[in-house]
């Protein structure tokens, strides 16, 4: 990428920033006014030396001496109630804009298609609506406390300087063209390496996200020396990177510092030679060299903001990546869309095809080209009220169909109807309301019992309590509410992890028994549990499926030998279609993979 292109980009990003700043106008003036009023107070100081030591040491000030401390402590004063104000109206700004940025990410991550989640990491987006926005606010900081305040403090003293001495002023000059190109340089190099460090930080959260929801395996399989090999390699090529960075950001203050004691040299000389053919006193002189002692440090800060911002721009592209992610149903589509109170269940689909495209997450580029066509062709009408179960070897698009009923993914060719209506017409929110979803990888909130089975009510008082037992009663957890002291107000911790693994499966059950959708996803939904919670999730499983378009996803066929139909894929289409019965006389894959289960039993 060109220095052009970054310097754009860089543009862009600060441009975009700076909007979330503008609605706080007051805090942004109360800052910027107490940063000019510290500005000011610097150019004060050489200004108070000259007629002190002109005229102070010759006894013209003797009747009026007390002035200077009295300028001095008033000085002081008006210099830290400015600070101080300037500090709290720009934390009250920086707080403000942080949580309107993660408002507005988490909100875009809920809208975003499915295509994010699957491109990306977990690790990979908690990162950057955690913890990269705090980076971005580093942008607002160094600009407000550095580029504001700094430079009205050089600006300040170097106006004095030239209303003290022109032409010494004029020799100081010539190093702020050699630190801006010294600045370029470093400044492209630091962008380079803050995109990769960037990158890796997200690998390492990615390394410790799969170490950590994958503990069982690591111990039971003495995983942990790989685990420490895999992430020592990551942390110390991230260390080695961050050197890198400390290396190209610490040298603007050196080079910074070197280019400065060579002008203060010149000046010195110059000041001396200027000294010994009377054009200058010594107040004058000492005025001029505080003067310049002091535009160094706000110098050296002007050089230093590269480095946060640098860090803070490489993280704001991330950031506004994930903000300008497309949402799943723009508004002007819901304005169009046919809405849908209660299906009656009827789908059809019709010459259904889909493949996964090489689309990447947060910005990366996309062909648009389709890696593999997953299902092709189906064409499949399933009557309300009908049990249909997919069966199929690993990687035959069985789990593929099932998510595009929700809109989950979109068929690449070819309509699926609901009622009638290609459900690419149907408002989205609408078309999720009319199904429920159970899975054998149960997903339950660090909550209530109540709020989990009513999951989707926006408070307390919308949740009914009165469904949420007869729901919890349909899926045979009646017992373990009774047992529970707080009933349905228990927590079930972290993804339910204090409830057994038949009671997280049942849990489910009840979610979608209180939901009351017309059409039922079954997917494994028995496949990981025992005899006994067999048992128990399958007699709550037939009450749930009483009356409803019900789509079962098993491996182990057993489980859908009474199913009014069941459709067997192989490589994206389908190959059978019947009734166990059926299937079985005609002696086809269906019938080759039930006799291979039931011999392996």
């Amino acid at each position: 990428m060109d220095s052009n292109s970054i310097n754009i980009k860089t543009q862009t990003a600060l441009k975009r920033i700076l909007k979330y700043a503008l609605p706080h106008k007051l805090a942004v003036v109360l800052a910027l006014l107490g940063l000019g009023i510290v500005a000011a107070s610097e150019t004060a100081i050489p200004a108070l030396l000259k007629p002190l030591l002109d005229r102070g040491f010759s006894g013209k000030l003797d009747d009026k001496l007390w002035h200077v401390p009295a300028f001095l402590v008033g000085l002081a004063f008006i210099r830290g109630f400015a600070q101080f104000g300037s500090n709290y109206a720009l934390s009250h700004l920086t707080n403000s804009v942080l949580y309107k940025l993660r408002e507005q990410m988490f909100h875009r991550l809920l809208q975003a298609p499915a295509d994010l989640f699957m491109n990306r990491s977990a690790a990979s987006l908690i990162n950057a609506l955690v913890f990269e926005v705090n980076a971005v606010l580093q942008v607002i900081t160094s600009v407000a406390m550095n580029l504001v305040r700094d430079s009205l403090t050089v600006i300040g003293l170097m106006a004095y300087l030239f209303y003290l001495n022109w032409r010494l002023t004029l020799l100081i000059l010539i190093i702020f063209p050699i630190i801006g190109y010294i600045a370029k340089l470093i400044n492209t190099r630091l962008r380079r390496l803050h995109k990769v460090s960037q990158d890796m930080t997200n690998e390492l959260s990615y390394v410790v996200e799969e170490s950590v929801g994958g503990y069982k395996v690591v111990k039971l399989h003495g995983g942990q020396a790989y685990e420490k090999e895999r992430f020592s390699l990551l942390a110390n090529k991230l260390r080695r990177y961050s050197m890198k960075i400390a290396v190209a950001g610490g040298l603007n203050q050196p080079i910074t510092q070197f280019i400065a004691s060579i002008a203060l040299s010149g000046v010195l000389l110059v000041a001396l030679f200027q000294s010994s053919m009377a054009e200058t006193t010594v107040g004058g002189f000492v005025a001029f060299v505080t003067a310049l002692i002091l535009i160094i440090s706000p110098l050296k800060h002007l050089a230093d903001i590269n480095q946060p911002l640098q860090r803070g721009i490489a993280a704001a592209d991330m950031i506004f990546k994930l903000m300008d992610q497309p949402i799943e149903e723009d508004s002007s589509r819901r304005a169009n869309a046919v809405k849908l109170d209660k299906a009656r269940g009827d789908l059809e689909l019709k010459q259904v095809s889909f493949g996964y495209s090489g689309s990447s997450a947060l910005g990366a580029d996309d062909s648009g080209e389709v890696k593999k066509e997953v299902l092709k062709g189906i064409d499949l009408r399933i009557p309300a009220g009908e049990v249909v179960a997919f069966v199929g070897p690993s990687g035959s698009g069985k789990s593929t169909l099932v998510n595009l009923l929700p809109r989950f993914f979109n068929p690449t060719s070819g309509a699926i109807h609901l009622d009638g209506v290609d459900i690419q017409e149907i408002d989205l929110k609408d078309l999720r309301r009319q199904m429920a979803f159970v899975s054998q990888d149960v997903v339950l909130f660090n909550d209530t019992i109540a709020a989990n089975v009513a999951y989707g009510a926006t408070s307390l008082e919308e949740i009914d309590r009165g469904r949420v037992h007869e729901a919890l009663h349909a899926a045979n957890l009646a017992e373990l509410i009774k047992e529970l002291p707080e009933g349905i107000d228990s927590e079930v911790g972290d993804n339910g992890n204090r409830l057994s693994g038949g009671q997280r499966q049942r849990l489910a059950i009840a979610r979608a028994i209180y939901k009351d959708a017309p059409i039922l996803i079954l997917d494994e939904a028995t496949s990981a549990l025992d005899s006994e919670s067999e048992r128990q999730v399958q007699d709550a499983l037939e009450r749930l499926m009483e009356g409803r378009t019900t789509l079962v996803i098993a491996h182990r066929l057993s489980t859908i030998e009474n199913a009014n139909r069941i459709v067997v894929l192989d490589h994206g289409r389908v190959v059978e279609n019947g009734s166990h019965a059926e299937l079985m006389a005609q002696n086809g894959l269906y019938a080759s993979l039930h006799r291979l289960q039931f011999s392996q039993a």
